[in-house]
């Protein structure tokens, strides 16, 4: 007997794990793109997005330890000292929209498929992402000095992608 693959067991088809998978990459590299950084600071993000999305595969919540471990096995592990790189968008303005509409239509998807707590893990999960990727590094300044830890920016970014999912 063909066991079926874990998208399937969860109630999702191919395409709506594809979504479900594919947002968490795309909220860190928005959260990264809310505010221009040097590539020092773009590289710090990146490390605290891969550690972030990894502390999903011990979740509670089997959707999101199942996204994270498809996650990890597609970005790197940082266990293994595994890197993710950061692709700079062409129109970071865009590609802010387009992850807030696909947030949106995550939080229509899984408020049809998965149970109240499930919803809310996976939400918690990837404003927590967003939330280390915009608090890795200092943003603004001058040759290191000064700056602020969030921007007005990436705060308005991480309000967003809650109010997204369904979140206050």
């Amino acid at each position: 007997m063909t066991q079926l693959p874990v998208y399937a067991r969860l109630g999702f088809s191919d395409e709506e794990w594809g979504l479900l998978v594919g947002l968490p990459q795309a909220v860190v590299t928005a959260a990264s793109a809310a505010e221009r950084d040097g590539t020092h600071r773009t590289r710090a993000e990146a490390a605290a997005a891969l550690d972030a999305i990894a502390t999903g595969y011990d979740a509670a919540s089997p959707l999101v330890a199942a996204v994270a471990e498809e996650l990890v096995v597609r970005v790197g592990d940082p266990d293994l000292g595994e890197e993710l790189s950061l692709i700079e968008p062409v129109d970071p303005p865009e590609m802010i929209a387009d992850v807030l509409d696909r947030a949106r239509i995550v939080a229509i998807l899984l408020g049809n498929t998965v149970e109240d707590e499930e919803t809310e893990a996976y939400r918690r999960w990837l404003v927590t992402i967003a939330e280390q990727v915009v608090g890795a590094a200092l943003s603004g300044g001058t040759f290191g000095i000064g700056g602020e830890l969030v921007s007005t920016a990436e705060r308005h970014f991480c309000v967003e992608l809650a109010r997204a999912l369904g979140g206050s």
